[in-house]
């Protein structure tokens, strides 16, 4: 068998270099978190004493001793320095050990669940649990020849390629697309919705349709709970395809609360919702672009009246002013928009995937020493 055994004591060792005369300050300042990432410390962190901070260079590893479950740790694979808060530790692979252990494999052996269920397992502690240095290194790991290590690394840098380049071209479209909004906005006569939308109230009277939907203030259609008899569902109001639905109601979701059914089938929703559908000058999923805005929730809750219940009514929500340009305008721009989702949802399930692989590809590098 190929592999070989060692202590991760005799691999690694922890790094405790000061930020003492400040040369690294608040846009330098890290954290990590449970998914393996380095992310910038949030919140106002200007008063801090960043001198008191750790150095987190370039190939070392930060992470956080205290937490449950899961760990929360980063890698630095950029040429940049960062610091970290004092009370977090940084790591690295000893020199003596930079040919027997490949930093981009230990963060791939660490990124896995199973290390995150070891790292639960040896931690201690009454109202905190720590994942304790000391003991962390008395841990046995196992390791293939560094070239099948290579091997593996490459092949997640990669997928880690891919997704980058996917992140950057998402940063481009959104950029065209939040521009294509801004300059409607400011050079675009606005007019009152009310002119182009109609309020349909189409009960389910023979109770023939059953597929019930919430509106989420994700602003989609979410499935409903148990708690909903789908054997009478008659005064449920009907959603056709491209109609919209929208909560009434703000005070609870803090948020204007619409879904488009976008689907080719109707949809049920309860009958406080109200249900309107589009002209053929206005373009509902168009009309949705602006509704998914942060700037209308905060409108949204502006206009909201009411004692016991804050309400947007039909006549409120007519008054609203848009830019509404020419309709093949607006499905350009909604085609912009979707091409732009899209390319989200397919890096989120990127990500999942990367995430996914770290064990497939520590066991596939274990595997094959093994048969060496």
């Amino acid at each position: 068998m190929a592999l070989n055994r060692y202590k991760i004591g005799e691999l690694l060792e922890l790094v405790t270099i000061k930020n003492s005369d400040n040369k690294y300050g608040a846009n330098d300042a890290i954290g990590v978190n449970i998914d393996k990432v380095i992310l910038p410390m949030r919140g106002n962190i200007s008063s801090k004493d960043f001198s008191k901070f750790n150095l987190v260079p370039p190939h070392h590893f930060a992470y956080n001793p205290r937490g449950s479950r899961k760990l929360g740790l980063g890698f630095n694979d950029t040429n940049e320095t960062f610091i970290i808060t004092f009370n977090d530790n940084v790591f690295k692979v000893k020199e003596s050990a930079s040919t027997i252990l490949l930093d981009k494999y230990l963060f791939m052996y660490m990124s896995r669940k199973e290390f995150d269920r070891k790292a639960e397992y040896i931690s201690w502690g009454s109202s905190t649990e720590v994942f304790d240095w000391n003991v962390f290194c008395e841990e046995d790991i196992y390791l293939p020849p560094y070239p099948i290590q290579e091997k593996y690394v490459a092949i997640y840098e990669g997928l880690l390629g891919n997704l980058h380049s996917y992140e950057k071209g998402l940063d481009d479209l959104k950029l065209v697309c939040d521009g294509y909004i801004e300059n409607l906005r400011k050079h675009n006569e606005k007019c009152e919705i009310g002119k182009h939308i109609k309020l349909v109230d189409e009960r389910n009277k023979d109770n023939v349709c059953s597929n019930v939907k919430s509106v989420s203030i994700s602003k989609y259609f979410n499935d409903v709970g148990a708690k909903v008899n789908k054997n009478e569902l008659r005064n449920y109001k009907i959603v056709k395809p491209n109609q919209i639905s929208y909560v009434q109601t703000t005070g609870n979701e803090k948020c204007f609360a619409f879904a488009i059914n976008n689907t080719e089938d109707d949809i049920l929703v309860t009958s406080v919702n109200n249900v309107f559908e589009t002209d053929d000058e206005l373009d509902p999923y168009y009309l949705g672009l602006w509704f998914r805005r942060k700037e209308f929730d905060r409108y949204a809750r502006f206009i909201s009246w009411g004692s016991a219940r804050e309400t947007v009514s039909w006549e409120d929500l007519c008054e609203v002013k848009i830019p509404i340009p020419d309709i093949k305008v607006q499905r350009q721009i909604v085609a912009c928009y979707n091409s732009m989702y899209s390319r989200k949802e397919y890096i989120s399930k990127l990500k999942d995937m990367i995430s996914n692989i770290c064990p497939i590809l520590i066991k596939g590098s274990i595997e094959e020493a093994q048969r060496s």
